[in-house]
């Protein structure tokens, strides 16, 4: 049985002083019923994703006491795409007809902080100043142009564009176009990257409704098929954001293969080399992209993690305006998380939103040209997990 996305609803990402995340994910809620053309008794289940609100549950209290049963999900920044693809399962199984992936969150202001002993790590991790996340983004992306031949001004491109696609859409955050040299202008935060290069956490929520493939003509919202999703953790080696460092030695866990020293891939490369075999499809048939954009470099990065390019090859890309609207892959459409910030059990959400809208064709202003079929959203996030989903028309 094949899953559908039958509506999509987002509440605007920013500040909004005495609004509850709870209250944006009713909102949210009630906008992606709207696109569907149902009402929230005929959801038979869901799956809802939140940091700061430690039962998101409890929405069914805005939105009505159907008994529905509602399951809390929580992968880091890959929430969303947790949330979708259980949704998603539930109707592949046969075991719901209708269901929704709803995210929310409220972050205070600044960067995400918290004793590295939650992420199950030793206090050195803290002191040396490793479990900061902007710390580790500008030292992975320093070594990454290092090694591929990335200048400071494809970083600059890379936030520029994402500015410039969010003063498109009414619901993000920051949608003040900035210039690539007021961006090289703006304070190093963690060399590098400079402040305009980062993404901020901030408010949000986000839905989505789906339903069996054979079912999706009872509903109002043009259908949009769920191809793939795929969750990958860390493997042995990888050196990832909130797990900075490998083992010293031989690991029972890494296999006879695996030596001292030895560098894993990211779990990127995993889930997407997974999402592709599951949808029966490649890198070349992506017509519009969503990557975890958490700063410039990030985004550079996982264009190659993600097989839309080879190491080093995105420094052309970027110059030549491929990943632009009308280019020949275009990223972050919306303004990415550097224009809308990171509500993050709302973030991955945001990218499907986008995506329903670009492959219904119904994105406005900052519509990709044509009539793109495949959309791909991905996730990355603390400590070394990442998701896939692949849509297509």
């Amino acid at each position: 049985m094949e899953a559908v996305i039958v509506g999509v609803g987002l509440h605007p990402f920013g500040r909004f002083h005495g609004k509850s995340a709870m209250d944006m994910a009713a909102d949210a809620v009630r906008t992606a019923l709207g696109d569907a053309g149902v009402g929230w008794p005929q959801v038979q289940a869901g799956f809802v994703g939140s940091l700061e609100v430690y039962n998101p549950d409890a929405i069914v209290g805005r939105l009505g006491l159907t008994g529905v049963p509602l399951r809390g999900v929580f992968n880091g920044c890959a929430t969303a795409g947790t949330a979708v693809a259980m949704a998603a399962r539930a109707i592949e199984t046969g075991e719901h007809d209708l269901t929704i992936a709803i995210g929310m969150d409220k972050h205070p202001r600044g960067a995400f902080a918290a004793d590295p002993s939650v992420a199950g790590l030793p206090a050195w991790y803290g002191q040396t100043g490793m479990f900061l996340t902007t710390h580790f983004f500008g030292m992975k992306i320093n070594r990454y142009m290092h090694d591929h031949g990335i200048t400071h001004q494809t970083l600059a491109k890379v936030a520029a564009k994402n500015f410039r696609n969010a003063s498109g859409n009414d619901k993000a955050w920051r949608r003040t176009p900035l210039s690539e040299a007021e961006i090289l202008a703006s304070p190093v935060l963690n060399y590098p990257l400079r402040q305009f290069m980062y993404c901020g956490p901030d408010e949000g929520a986000a839905a989505v409704v789906l339903c069996r493939a054979d079912q999706a003509h009872k509903y109002a919202g043009r259908p949009i098929r769920v191809r793939a999703s795929a969750l990958r953790s860390r493997r042995v080696g990888a050196f990832e954001v909130q797990s900075p460092s490998v083992p010293a030695g031989p690991s029972l866990s890494a296999g006879p293969s695996w030596s001292a020293g030895e560098q894993a891939p990211s779990p990127t490369v995993d889930a997407s080399r997974e999402a592709y075999e599951i949808a029966g499809i490649g890198p070349q048939d992506v017509a519009v992209a969503q990557l975890q954009d958490t700063d410039a470099g990030s985004e550079i990065i996982h264009l190659a993690e993600n097989g839309l390019c080879q190491d080093g090859e995105q420094e052309r890309m970027i110059a030549d305006g491929e990943t632009e609207i009308g280019g020949r892959l275009p990223v972050n459409t919306d303004g990415g998380l550097i224009g809308n910030g990171e509500p993050i059990g709302a973030s991955g959400l945001r990218q499907i939103h986008e995506l329903v809208l670009q492959l219904r064709g119904t994105a406005g202003a900052r519509q990709v040209p044509g009539e793109p079929a495949v959309g791909y959203a991905h996730l990355y996030g603390a400590p070394g997990v990442s998701a896939v989903t692949i849509l297509s028309t």
